[in-house]
């Protein structure tokens, strides 16, 4: 790729993880981050990094600009020896020098390295610390999970794996054994290991090992698949699944307010069936009566398959060295589950083909017991199956420094009556069917980002930036964070004209089986209120309304009449013609007086918000004659600016 083409990408999208682009002009420490990260990540086939551009803040929708370096040749040349000389093994990197805009620029590709190469890391720091992988758009110091997944192929051990060192082999139930082996036969009664006594199947199944001593020891995955209660007590305390059912839509924690706890703890085959059972005790149900039947059919409003697969994959890829519980929270409008231990799979790739267990022994016996689907396909199951049942897509987030996974599952069904009658309040925006879909999410969830865009619209990255950025500009929702922490929230606009997201949608329930239609009406229902052509939404300032209503001139008086007479009197003589840097030193007059919002001034001077950000407040603020009155959120839709004195 061109160094121009990389920076369209990094312009075009909130977050890229193929792309890095910094302002250096030395090899320093981020640099060889970077570099360090491109190289480990699994799949990624490598990345870009664009050095001599930084990223422009002062604009409400920043962006990256050419700054140039002085001199590439020394720079190129001292990445090229620190990629020799620093790491564990030398890293052949390509560097080139492009002139864009009349300046150099540095351009390094960074291919990944060989499986039998990993990981790449820092020779000063040593593993894991000194090592570092490329997760979203964001470098991250490795850990002794993604240890393992470098060493997969090298026959490394895992932590289940490991001999638990307070545990005998009669802490292992004989009843959990026996469950494993009915299992087994029912999804191959051929199968070998059934013939094998209770050694030596424990043996083969990894779930016990020699010791030091040569004596036999019970594993990791010994004890959590086949452990007493008493055993998982002693030497796994907290490895247990809290059911936890929450009055209202928000974690409430007021200890006023008290929310019913079930503490579940059994060999792994168990659990999976008790946290399964309460989980379809308490969930809404909907009913159906097939053709030809004559007994109704009742149905959880989540599919069951979607259930049993959320649970298997929380206990199966849950970190067991954390002392920590899997939650699964209730809620009025959703379901929520909560296990310790990140994603090990970079949350850009989760439902594709491939799987990162982080527990193999366990992992495989789930699998060949049929309780856990084909390897890698859990989160693809599970999408799917929302999807038919005309339920908004789950909702997956992975995070690296809480080391936890959080799945989130709505009971809404999605675009049914009541949706179209509150998106036809946007009518006149005009919106595609995909758009749609995400205000609906936003309004469930109350927030958005690129990634939960992507799995509700099968798009690339590309195309689901550039849809949340009609959105924002629509004024339906505004932009928080950067990079790959960027996500969108509702904006007042929506939530006025979505009379609240807070209000509960109706109860689900089997006295009301309307509320949960097995057909929910297509988007094209109410043809009149929504298009179906996405690019209708359109971004050009020109298409935004300009007309100057009595209600405009209303706010502006009464702005005028906030301002001190003489400097009303000023504002009031600008006109459309009056040249920038009037309009400007004007701007800066008022903003001496309190820290006004874009709006606002736009009010004043009777020019469009979008058009003074970036004619007036941006060049005032390069200038150093304004500064924001909230640098920390810059992006911050209440954003007010205020006159910098001297």
């Amino acid at each position: 790729m061109t160094a121009l083409e990389l920076l369209e990408s990094l312009n075009l999208l909130d977050e890229h993880e193929h792309i890095e682009a910094k302002r250096a002009s030395e090899a320093g420490k981020s640099i060889l981050e970077t570099i360090c990260a491109f190289a480990n990540e699994p799949g990624l086939g490598g990345g870009w990094l664009v050095l001599g551009v930084v990223r422009e803040e002062l604009s409400l929708f920043p962006s990256y600009e050419v700054e140039g370096i002085a001199q590439p040749d020394k720079l190129s040349a001292e990445i090229a020896s620190q990629c020799r000389e620093t790491f564990n093994m030398p890293l052949r990197v390509d560097i080139a020098t492009e002139n864009v805009q009349g300046k150099n620029i540095v351009v390094v590709f960074v291919p990944e390295a060989q499986p039998q190469d990993k990981p790449v890391f820092f020779k000063a720091q040593g593993l894991p610390k000194g090592a570092f992988r490329r997760i979203g758009s964001t470098d991250q110091r490795c850990t002794e999970d993604d240890m393992a997944v470098f060493y997969q192929n090298r026959q490394q051990e895992s932590f289940d794996a490991g001999i638990v060192a307070d545990a005998a082999l009669d802490d292992l139930s004989p009843e959990a054994i026996e469950d494993y082996r009915r299992s087994r036969a029912e999804a191959n009664p051929d199968a070998e290991e059934l013939r094998w006594d209770d050694e030596e199947l424990l043996q083969a199944l990894g779930c016990t090992r020699r010791d030091s001593k040569g004596e036999w020891k019970p594993t990791v995955a010994g004890v959590i698949l086949f452990g007493k209660p008493a055993a998982l007590r002693r030497c796994f305390p907290m490895t247990r699944v809290d059911y936890i059912r929450v009055p209202g839509r928000e974690w409430v924690p007021d200890p006023d307010r008290r929310f019913d706890t079930l503490e579940l703890r059994d060999p792994l085959f168990r659990l999976i069936r008790r946290a399964q059972a309460a989980v379809l005790d308490d969930l809404p149900k909907s009913f159906g009566l097939s053709e030809g039947e004559l007994q109704r059919q009742d149905k959880p409003v989540i599919p069951l398959r979607v259930i049993r697969e959320a649970l298997v994959n929380a206990l199966m890829h849950r970190s067991y060295r954390s002392h920590s519980p899997v939650q699964i929270i209730r809620y009025a409008n959703r379901l929520e589950i909560r296990n310790p231990g990140f994603s090990l799979k970079s949350p850009e790739h989760l439902g594709e083909p491939g799987s990162q267990p982080r527990n193999p022994r366990i992992a495989e016996v789930l699998h060949e017991t049929r309780f856990a689907e084909t390897k890698g396909s859990g989160i693809r199951v599970m999408r799917e199956s929302m999807e038919q049942a005309g339920l908004t897509p789950p909702l997956f987030e992975s995070d690296r420094s809480g080391d936890h996974f959080v799945a989130r599952y709505f009971f809404h069904h999605f675009l049914g009556e009541e949706d179209i009658a509150w998106l036809a309040r946007f009518r006149d925006l005009h919106l595609g069917e995909d758009e749609a879909k995400a205000l609906i999410v936003v309004r469930e969830a109350g927030a958005i980002d690129n990634a939960t865009y992507r799995e509700l619209s099968k798009v690339d990255a590309l195309a689901a930036s550039a849809a949340l950025r009609r959105l924002r500009d629509a004024g339906l929702l505004a932009q928080k964070g950067r990079g790959s922490a960027t996500y969108y929230v509702p904006t007042e606009r929506m939530a006025a004209d979505g009379e609240g997201l807070s209000s509960i949608p109706p109860a689900l329930s089997s006295e009301s089986p309307e509320g949960l239609s097995s057909n929910p009406p297509a988007l094209s229902a109410n043809p009149e209120g929504l298009s179906t052509n996405p690019q209708a939404l359109s971004t050009n300032l020109a298409s935004l309304s300009t007309k100057y209503t009595e209600e405009d001139e209303n706010r502006r008086k009464s702005l005028l009449d906030q301002l001190p007479g003489a400097l009303a009197a000023k504002v009031g003589a600008i006109g459309q013609r009056n040249p920038p840097g009037e309009v400007c030193d004007v701007i800066v007059e008022v903003c001496r007086q309190r820290a006004w919002q874009a709006d606002e001034l736009a009010a004043l001077v009777r020019r469009h918000p979008r058009y003074v950000r970036n004619n007036y407040l941006r060049p005032l603020m390069r200038d150093g004659r304004l500064a924001m009155a909230n640098p920390d959120e810059p992006n911050d839709p209440q954003q007010a600016y205020r006159a910098v004195e001297g």
